[in-house]
């Protein structure tokens, strides 16, 4: 594939850490996280995609949205999602290529049981400055690294406006 410039994975984390220095808010509130979840819902709506949505603040869900073409499936795979994040601080898609660049599983780094923690693409910290990690946004349903790309652009707009106004 001429013109294509594949990364390492060492280079890829170094990119997915500095997306997560740059994807900070300065506040974040309930409707912070309607906002979020509504821009999702209608980029996925315009592009045709079948995804689950779900943003968690602490241990409370306070947004979710299943699109039609999503299963229960998509449920655990959110809520498996989210926990990488609650545990690491780290997004599922640091966490899934750090595991890949270590040769390892979830269970044989970690000792997580894999049907409750899934260290792949799709949950991201919601990070507040000065305050760290409060949640995350969690997108299941996309092939490769789709859910993490549609989560980080959402967030980098949101971010962007906030700061405009």
């Amino acid at each position: 594939m001429k013109g294509v410039k594949l990364m390492t994975d060492e280079q890829l984390l170094e990119e997915l850490l500095q997306e997560e220095k740059e994807l900070q808010f300065v506040s974040f509130s309930n409707e912070t996280a309607l906002r979020i979840g509504m821009e999702i819902i209608d980029r996925a709506k315009v592009e045709g995609k079948s995804i689950t949505i779900d943003i968690r603040i602490g241990e409370q869900q306070v947004f979710h949205y299943a699109c039609p073409g999503t299963s229960a499936d998509n449920d655990a795979w959110t809520e498996r999602k989210a926990r990488i994040v609650d545990r690491f601080g780290r997004s599922s898609y640091y966490m899934e290529i750090e595991l890949r660049a270590a040769g390892k599983t979830i269970a044989d780094r970690y000792f997580l049981d894999p049907s409750r923690y899934a260290p792949f693409n799709g949950a991201f910290p919601i990070r507040v400055r000065r305050a760290g990690v409060i949640g995350s946004v969690v997108v299941s349903g996309l092939p490769g690294d789709q859910d993490h790309k549609l989560v980080t652009a959402v967030l980098r707009q949101v971010i962007d406006a906030s700061a405009v106004q």
